[in-house]
């Protein structure tokens, strides 16, 4: 297997941001052959941080951009801003066909399918929110590219939100779970744009990334 390059973007005491390549997967899952991830990574780069420095997610699927704290003091600092809605997300996401419309909103609420792990499904009465604003960006290799910004942060919340035809009706390229991508497929959807507030100095912090499917 070829090793995915983690590639960092900033470090200094209290944090670092990297950007993640599709595949490799944010924080460990269960088994030991799922320890190599982006939190592990960090650890072994900086020995010196908390043995959790992840403060929020990307799919392993998903590319781009991640904040990750060294400190505990950092770590629940970055937590408390994605948890009041402070951290400022954008990602590009070429879909699997043309949307109409240059801009919008989606509301759906969804929870996990328990026989379909880690599918989402749209559950209108038990299901958790999830609100995207979206962005039509033109026509690219015969599908749409569409810039997200989520105003929350569910599990899969842009694949279904592209997916789902109250959404947009329109699957993400190489999404295995709701679109028509293959196993070993890359899924064309990047975190490229993130701003955040910096834990000690208060200082606004933004970063970007090309996706790599445009390049």
């Amino acid at each position: 297997m070829i090793e995915q390059k983690l590639t960092l973007l900033y470090q200094d005491r209290q944090l670092v941001v990297v950007d993640k390549p599709g595949g490799l997967l944010a924080v460990p899952g269960r088994g030991p052959d799922k320890q190599d991830c982006v939190a592990s990574r960090v650890r072994h780069l900086v020995p010196e941080c908390i043995d959790q420095p992840a403060v929020h997610r990307l799919d392993m699927d998903t590319s781009g951009l991640m904040v990750l704290g060294l400190t505990r003091e950092a770590h629940r600092h970055l937590s408390i801003q994605f948890a009041q809605r402070r951290v400022e997300k954008r990602y590009l996401a070429l879909v699997d066909g043309l949307v109409a419309g240059e801009q919008g909103e989606i509301r759906l609420r969804f929870r996990l399918d328990p026989d379909n792990r880690p599918r989402q499904v749209y559950d209108p009465v038990h299901g958790k929110l999830g609100i995207t604003l979206w962005r039509n960006r033109g026509i690219v290799s015969g599908g749409s590219l569409i810039e997200f910004t989520p105003l929350t942060g569910r599990t899969h919340q842009l694949r279904l939100h592209a997916a789902h035809r109250l959404g947009l009706g329109v699957p993400i390229v190489g999404d295995r779970l709701y679109g028509l991508g293959r196993h070993g497929d890359a899924l064309y959807l990047h975190a490229g744009w993130l701003r955040f507030s910096h834990p000690l100095t208060g200082r606004l912090l933004s970063f970007s990334s090309p996706a790599p499917f445009l390049v």
